[in-house]
């Protein structure tokens, strides 16, 4: 039988914190110890695991391996677990409190992320949320190297692996210059912009999203322009070089120079973006691990 490695919690927080300022130096300087300290604690642990968790470069810091990542994952899911036991055990189950990592997809952040933000401060004033914003297909990389332990984005190829709750759905609409012949129109359809240009949202995932509805509303898209940028699309939109779909709408009509944007709801039967909070799927913390070579 194999004998279960004999890590302790010290082994732990160091290596987490190394791991996450990928540096011992500055692990030390947090923790408040000598950097030597830091350095035995988690040559330990790696002894004591069997794999290689950093690679050292003399010049450049620490590097984590792939069996490092997948440690950190697993090993902030276990300390944040202790945590919470702790609570229980105090009788403080009702205090939220520690730092979690919430990774925000780059258009819905402006719309919900401040409001978030704000009300968690106000119900849990001792709970620090670090952010990180990304594409949508950057997502499960986040969620899998351990930048992010949360992830609040559309349900857009999350892939396996990665569980969520849905807390709303986006219906998509039509942006048009303020002064289009359909602005005013309280639905249109997609076939009705079929011969004018569009100025498409392009990021990864989104745009095979857009594409997908127009051509499930059959529509193939005369696209004059494309921006990675949400507010860049509509600046566009208003200045009259082209319609574009969307999801979220702004509390105001106005662009950033000044123009403004109108919003038509989309008559023809047409998927919305579900808003998803994702994590990876809970796994078996400290399962049994290969010997492979390290990475």
């Amino acid at each position: 039988m194999r004998r279960r490695p004999d890590v302790t919690l010290t082994q732990l927080r160091y290596f987490v914190t190394a791991a996450t300022n990928l540096s011992m130096t500055k692990a030390a300087d947090e923790l408040h110890i000598a950097q030597s300290a830091v350095s035995a604690a988690i040559s330990q642990l790696e002894q004591q695991v069997g794999v290689q968790l950093f690679i050292r470069h003399r010049a450049r810091g620490l590097a984590l391996t792939a069996a490092g990542e997948e440690m950190l994952r697993d090993t902030r899911g276990l300390l944040a677990h202790l945590d919470e036991v702790l609570d229980n055990a105090s009788g403080r189950v009702d205090q939220v409190h520690g730092t979690v990592r919430l990774a925000c997809f780059v258009t819905l952040t402006p719309f919900v992320l401040p409001r978030l933000l704000s009300d968690l401060g106000a119900r849990h004033p001792g709970l620090e949320v670090d952010v990180v914003e990304t594409s949508a297909d950057a997502i499960r990389t986040v969620l899998r190297n351990g930048s992010a332990e949360l992830a609040l984005t559309y349900d857009l190829a999350l892939g396996n692996g990665v569980e969520f709750e849905q807390l709303g759905v986006a219906a998509p609409y039509v942006a048009l210059p303020a002064d289009h012949p359909l602005a005013k129109r309280k639905s249109i359809r997609l076939t009705e912009l079929a011969e004018e240009p569009m100025v498409l949202l392009d990021l990864p995932d989104s745009r095979d999203y857009f594409e997908s509805i127009l051509a499930k509303a059959g529509v193939t898209p005369r696209i004059r322009y494309r921006s990675a940028s949400y507010e860049a699309v509509r600046g566009l939109v208003a200045r009259g070089h082209g319609f574009s779909i969307l999801n979220q709408i702004p509390a105001h009509r106005g662009t950033y120079d000044g123009g403004a944007v109108s919003t038509v709801a989309i008559r023809d039967d047409l998927p919305g973006l579900p808003i998803v909070l994702a994590r990876l799927q809970s796994r078996a913390i400290f399962a049994d691990r290969g010997t492979g070579a390290d990475e």
